[in-house]
């Protein structure tokens, strides 16, 4: 039998078929800022996400802080990890419910791409710093960063991804973000699955590494009633084996659940197209009450026991002071004129980058956002120890 490739024509005409009439269509895109002529074999979605995976953003998650800072152990999850993590629980539950998996995806690999070193803690501080100059959160340094401080075209600024990303983008919110949503409710269900994928992840993988870690004990999981259901399904004895049973089962436990009470939407709002969807008043994607219920009495858990476990606290603050004398030192010394001529802490590059839209205060903080946490420790030695090399 002969075989063809696939253009990209048909694969559109084919998502009509296997796709859920309220999945978005790659086809039926809104497009992009930019005009771009189509490519022959991929997908709208499948190219956004492509541009992300190869964008400098994304690679600086390799060593930037999910809980742990990189250099505590090569077990721990990097804020990469996170996101692949989060991407995998996206994709599936996308498929599970019919819905465009590589919209999805290109969501879910972007949604953390303005996270700063050094983690929330990190982002609490930038927001601090930059409280009277338009403050800072993470999920807009990702929109940001998607549309403008990424250089890799020579007709724009950004990636130019779709819409439908930029939307979901844009729309993304977690339990522990404080981000406002910026206009009506998210647009796609593929946007608010990525949104509960994110909850997903963190809460099992974040509850992985404080057990690994040893700052949460397995045996006081049964202190909540989620984990207490699930332990007691697990025949193996060791904690590292019942370590890895306990995440697995509290994966499939929020999707399965997620799954069910998302097809009880679908027909409790008689949700038939996309535009059922954007008219819907509440969210089509969500857990059980009960679920909700489970998930943040774990929640409350993690912030209590590792969030805010005396160890990671001091990580945090040791952290905190080194983002918080960069900048000091960033803003002091941007453009100083002692008698003649200026001079300045940073490069001409990042010092270029001021304009009538961006303050120096904006452009210190990108720089700084964009760091990972082994380059935020080794500026702060440059700069403030006097024995280490410029």
């Amino acid at each position: 039998m002969k075989v063809e490739l696939q253009t990209r024509e048909q694969f559109e005409k084919a998502e009509y078929k296997f796709l859920a009439p309220y999945a978005m269509k790659s086809g039926d895109s809104q497009g992009r800022e930019h005009t771009e002529s189509e490519h022959n074999l991929r997908s709208a979605f499948q190219r956004d996400r492509d541009r992300i995976i190869h964008c400098n953003a994304f690679r600086r998650l390799e060593y930037k802080t999910q809980v742990f800072v990189i250099h505590e152990d090569d077990y721990f999850r990097t804020r990469l990890t996170h996101t692949i993590e989060v991407a995998q629980v996206a994709r599936s539950l996308a498929r599970n419910l019919r819905l465009n998996e590589d919209l999805t995806e290109a969501i879910a690999l972007a949604h953390d791409l303005g996270h700063t070193p050094f983690g929330h803690s990190g982002e609490e501080v930038l927001n601090r710093l930059m409280k009277a100059h338009g403050k800072f959160e993470h999920n807009k340094q990702s929109l940001r960063i998607v549309t403008k401080l990424e250089k890799r075209y020579p007709s724009f600024d950004g990636l130019n991804l779709t819409y439908e990303v930029i939307d979901g983008l844009d729309k993304h919110r977690s339990d522990y973000d404080q981000t406002e949503i910026s206009g009506k409710a998210m647009t796609s269900m593929e946007a608010q699955i990525v949104n509960l994928s994110d909850e997903i992840a963190y809460h099992t993988h974040d509850l992985d590494d404080g057990i690994k870690s040893k700052l949460i004990n397995i045996k006081d999981l049964n202190e909540i009633a989620i984990c207490k259901e699930l332990l007691c399904k697990i025949d193996a004895k060791e904690d590292e084996v019942r370590r890895y049973e306990l995440v697995k089962l509290l994966i499939n436990y929020f999707c399965r659940d997620l799954i069910k009470q998302t097809l009880f939407n679908l027909n409790k709002y008689s949700i038939n197209s996309i535009s059922d969807v954007e008219k819907a008043k509440s969210k089509i994607v969500s857990f059980s009450g009960e679920m909700n219920k489970k998930k943040k009495e774990l929640r409350e858990f993690l912030f209590t026991n590792l969030y805010k476990h005396h160890r990671v606290v001091r990580m945090e603050v040791k952290h905190q002071t080194i983002l918080e004398e960069l900048f000091g030192k960033y803003v002091k010394f941007f453009e100083h004129n002692p008698a003649k001529g200026k001079y300045s802490m940073l490069p001409l590059e990042i010092r270029s980058r001021v304009s009538k839209e961006d303050s120096k205060f904006r452009v210190i903080c990108d720089h700084i956002a964009n760091m990972t946490d082994r380059y935020a420790l080794d500026e702060h030695k440059k700069l403030f120890d006097p024995s280490e090399k410029v």
